[in-house]
This record gives C-alpha cells, structure tokens and sequence, in this order.
C-alpha cells in the first residue's frame, strides 16, 4: 500500500528528538513521501534541514500561515519570496485566511493570501490553503486572481456538504482528508460520501489532529492509515483502492514529487 502524507509539519520541535523513529514508523505504515508545509518566515531554516534529512521523502513547501500574518506582512513576504526563488519547493503553503480567533488582521490575511495566489501562477506550484472560519473570503480571493489559473488544495477539511459544493465548483482544487473524519462528532462521514474520489488527498497535519484512537496525543505521518481505513469505511472500498486514489491525486496535484507513478 503506498501513502502520501502531503501535510505534515514535521520540522516543528515536536519532532526534533526522535525524526529519524517517525520516518521509520510513517515507511513501515506505508507512507512514501510526506509534504511539509512552511509557517512563516522564523521556521524557514528547520524546514530545510529537516528537508535534507531525507532528501526525496521529504518535499517542502513554501508559505506564510496566516495566522502568522502581521502589519508587516509585506516585510515577511519578502523573505520569503526571495527563497521561492529555488526550484526544490513543491507547492505554495501554507497559506490562507483564518477567522478564527481574530479579524482585527483580515486585510492584512487577504493581501498576503492574495499575493502568494500570483506567486503560485507565476511558478507554476499548486496552493495548499487553511481557511478556518473563512470559506466565502478565501473563495472570493481566489476568484479575485483567478481560478481559472489557479489549483490546489483546502486543506484540513471538516465542512458541510455545502461547503465541499462550493470547493468542488473549483475545477482544479480538491480538498485534504486528516484525522478530524475519525472524530464521532464532526459529521464529515456523511458529507465524503458521495465526494469524488478524484477530489481527495491524505493528510495528517502533524503533530495536530491525531485521528481515533490516538486523540490528545503527538499526530505524526504513521497515523495516517486510521484516516485511510475510516475512508474506506464510508466509501466502502478497500484500503488498497483509498491508498491507490489519494496517492494518484497527489501525484498529479504536486507534479514535482519524484519517484512515484
């Protein structure tokens, strides 16, 4: 069975005493690349050296969180662009809008998020988007760019059937499955249902959203074939076929990961 964790935050000091054990565990589970998404200009330098730790296992990715975003967010950005600037990223994320916690920063978000939609269509790179509590801005922004030129994916999701709608009208975005499906009350069985299997990718978000029956403790890449078997429950197919879907969707999302067809 071959797995792509394609979200992982495995440079983050969770993970810095014992790396070697999870990439160990996650190859054992079946996992045969994992995707790390940047956060924001101070984590740049933890993800590539975790990077390079396993070169063609790991693949990074390049972005600035939005609830990283600041006042000075053209500032951050900077930074960061100038190191997108290298070949080895393999999409644009982490990027996107949180509502979450604070609107006081909601121009501030949107701009950046904005920007970094046109640095993924002058490069070519698929986005990886958060979008807590933000859907209808995070739409609208990418209808502001363009998304006709745009692709990639919502990541972590756990909405309505109301809301996949409205990700699926986005031909070219498909949405990131992790642990939250496991959870009794997220309701996100019944709304996968009928979801096309072309539209959907494994993720674990590690170390957060550790599926049933690791719940409250340290998410890593591993974990992901409880996310794979409660797939294949509500789809009612085998794990092997859910494994065989999601990686092939990977691959054609994130078209610079290497070694795998």
């Amino acid at each position: 069975m071959r797995l792509i964790d394609t979200h992982a935050h495995l440079f983050l000091e969770e993970f810095q005493s014992d790396i070697a054990g999870v990439v160990t565990r996650a190859k054992a589970s079946g996992v045969e690349k994992v995707l790390l998404p940047n956060i924001d200009e101070t984590t740049l330098a933890d993800l590539k050296r975790t990077t390079a730790l396993f070169p063609g296992y790991f693949y990074p990715m390049l972005g600035l969180h939005p609830t990283s975003v600041t006042k000075e967010w053209q500032q951050q950005l900077q930074v960061i662009g100038e190191e997108l600037h290298g070949d080895c990223y393999v999409a644009v994320g982490e990027i996107g809008v949180d509502l979450y916690w604070d609107r006081s920063l909601l121009r501030e978000q949107l701009c950046a998020f904005e920007e970094q939609l046109k640095w993924s269509i002058e490069k070519n790179l698929p986005v990886v988007i958060h979008f807590r509590n933000a859907i209808e801005e995070v739409i609208r922004s990418i209808e502001r760019v363009g998304s006709h030129r745009l692709r990639g994916v919502f990541h972590s999701f756990g909405g309505s059937k109301t809301e996949l709608k409205q990700i699926l009208a986005l031909k070219q975005f498909v949405i990131g499955i992790n642990g939250v499906v496991t959870y009794k009350n997220a309701g996100l069985a019944e709304t996968l249902a009928d979801c096309p299997r072309d539209r959907v990718l494994l993720e674990t978000d590690a170390p957060y959203l550790s599926p049933v029956p690791y719940r409250g403790k340290r998410n890593e890449s591993s974990y992901i074939s409880c996310v794979t078997g409660k797939l294949a429950a509500i789809w009612q197919i085998s794990e092997e076929e859910v494994a065989e879907t999601t990686t092939r969707n990977a691959i054609k999302l994130f078209n610079r990961i290497e070694g795998l067809s």
